[in-house]
């Protein structure tokens, strides 16, 4: 678990019965030039990928005897001639390694996104980001029949006091921690917690 500086929230609310609280320790693209160079380093990424994968099929040319047309086309290029030279004479298993490191870096988001769904009448769901592209994001849902309370805790790690929200569940002997893994700072969860409150139980007798 981590906390970061640059963390911050974002709140949607489509209807007085549903609201969503987003904590995001993601840099700001508010401006053009960060835009831009968010995109680029996406395409950055791309491109990379793509001559990991084409490194990768040269050095298996060596252990595959017949190839596709479109692969033989490839090698009969200048370019493929080229890339064969080079790749040929290194060993097979730093190209693995290197191609894993490399394929790893690219496809980590570089961020965490957790976020607290509320629906007046039908419960919560809590969801946090995955750490890969290639992997889908870590999700529970918690019914109103099930939810007792929503607190903010304390606790101790050291000597520093940490504070997170949690959702006591009925029959359940832990609470849900919500933002287990950015735990923001208390300004944060009290907003969420007065927010998620007012949306859940507004309304009841």
């Amino acid at each position: 678990m981590f906390r970061s500086a640059s963390q911050h929230l974002a709140i949607y609310s489509p209807s007085n019965t549903t609201i969503s609280y987003t904590v995001s320790n993601a840099l700001h693209r508010s401006t053009r030039t960060s835009k831009i160079l968010f995109a680029l380093g996406n395409v950055s990424r791309i491109i990379l990928c793509l001559l990991v994968l084409t490194i990768d099929i040269v050095k298996l040319q060596s252990f595959v005897e017949r190839w596709p047309i479109g692969f033989i086309n490839f090698y009969d290029s200048a370019a493929g001639r080229l890339t064969i030279e080079i790749i040929k004479p290194l060993d097979w298993r730093l190209v693995a390694t290197g191609s894993f490191l490399v394929l790893y870096f690219c496809l980590r988001k570089g961020y965490t996104e957790e976020t607290l769904l509320v629906l007046r009448g039908l419960g919560v769901q809590t969801s946090t980001s995955s750490p890969t592209y290639l992997s889908t994001s870590t999700t529970r849902f918690i019914p109103t029949t099930q939810i007792q309370d929503i607190v903010i805790h304390e606790a101790f790690k050291g000597l520093e006091v940490r504070f997170y929200l949690a959702i006591i569940v009925e029959g359940a002997t832990e609470v849900v921690v919500v933002f287990p893994q950015l735990l923001p700072r208390r300004q944060i969860l009290e907003e969420v917690w007065r927010g998620a409150r007012k949306c859940l139980y507004e309304g009841r007798g």
